[in-house]
């Protein structure tokens, strides 16, 4: 079977997908992932970098490598733009802040981990803002051995990766980045000498944007919109409904006039947006009519027991479960599901 094309290897050739726009991929390894799009966008002060890959030494050797084919150091990166709160898009951005002085933008929502109430982030800007990287980085480590909402395991990085974090923190080299500039919906940048436009795309993430560029028709989509995969849409979030959310910006972004070039976080660049946008979203009616028929199979069932149905073995774990519960969610909220507690607090759900 041929490979999606976010799970093609990194590329080490710069290539120019704009005006004073160019992508360098760098590799990282994660489920159904081969490498993630670094954005340099270039102008006379240097250039403002989108999503610098994953933290660690050899994210950051391929990003030199990718900077010096374009005729850049470290030093030259005067901005880093970071579209949402996941590792593999904001991973060289501490460093960025440190050895350039770079400003570090982000949703004014950002937030990096999960949450441990429905009320409270993670991590916030203003968290950020005020505390040492270190006390955010402590944090998030902690909490990922909450119990979910609906009473499984939190989705977490593997063990391996967690113990290379603690040690990073342990030796003052968080990878946590302070957001120097946080935007919001609306909010114009001056980018690769034109404007650019802030996009607020939660679903994926709360605190996801992407960036238009109306004169040149160019839409940097993170990974809001993606070429070949649909995005995580994660049940983990402050919103009572998610995937909702993700739904009404799937239409604020397909409703965009012009647009020639969409620049994705993972894969190629490619030119139907709106037809992208209607793509995704029907791939997840399509989910929520299967979510209602294991609902009939099943009776009354718990998340696990719905996820297992809905997704192969090889998926089967915490992000599967909080896919599955973002569903379930969205359709108790349309009365087209009820839940209550079991007595083990387990979340139980039927379908009509």
């Amino acid at each position: 079977m041929a490979k999606k094309q976010e799970q093609e290897t990194a590329r080490t050739e710069v290539t120019e997908v704009g005006r004073n726009v160019l992508r360098m991929e760098l590799p990282i390894r994660m489920p159904g992932l081969g490498h993630v799009n670094m954005y340099a966008l270039l102008d006379d002060r240097g250039a403002a970098v989108v999503d610098p890959g994953l933290p660690g030494p050899a994210n950051w050797k391929a990003i030199q490598d990718r900077l010096k084919q374009a005729g850049l150091r470290t030093k030259n990166v005067h901005t880093v733009i970071v579209t949402h709160s996941h590792p593999d898009h904001f991973g060289g951005a501490a460093r960025f802040a440190k050895e350039a002085d770079a400003e570090v933008i982000a949703h004014a929502d950002f937030r990096f981990g999960v949450l441990e109430s429905s009320d409270e982030a993670e991590v916030s800007v203003d968290d950020l803002a005020v505390q040492e990287d270190d006390e955010a980085h402590r944090r998030v480590l902690q909490r990922w051995n909450h119990k979910t909402p609906w009473g499984g395991e939190h989705p977490r990085p593997g063990f391996r990766t967690r113990m290379k974090w603690r040690a990073a923190r342990m030796l003052g080299r968080s990878f946590i980045p302070g957001i120097t500039r946080p935007v919001s919906q609306g909010d114009s940048l001056r980018l690769a000498g034109r404007e650019w436009f802030v996009t607020h795309t939660p679903g994926h993430t709360e605190d996801h944007i992407c960036l238009h560029c109306p004169e040149e028709g160019l839409f940097l989509a993170g990974d809001h919109v993606l070429p070949t995969i649909t995005p995580h849409i994660s049940g983990l979030a402050i919103s009572q409904d998610p995937l909702d959310n993700f739904f009404d910006s799937l239409d604020r972004v397909g409703a965009l006039p012009n647009i020639e070039t969409a620049l994705p976080a993972h894969g190629h660049p490619f030119s139907d947006l709106k037809g992208r946008t209607e793509a995704i979203k029907q791939h997840h009616h399509e989910r929520l009519e299967r979510v209602k028929s294991i609902g009939r199979e099943l009776g009354p069932a718990n998340v696990q027991a719905f996820s297992q149905k809905l997704f192969k073995p090889r998926s089967w774990g915490g992000m599967a479960e909080s896919e599955t519960f973002a569903h379930l969610e969205h359709l108790r909220i349309a009365g087209a599901a009820e839940a209550h507690r079991d007595d083990q607090g387990m979340l139980v759900y039927e379908t009509g």
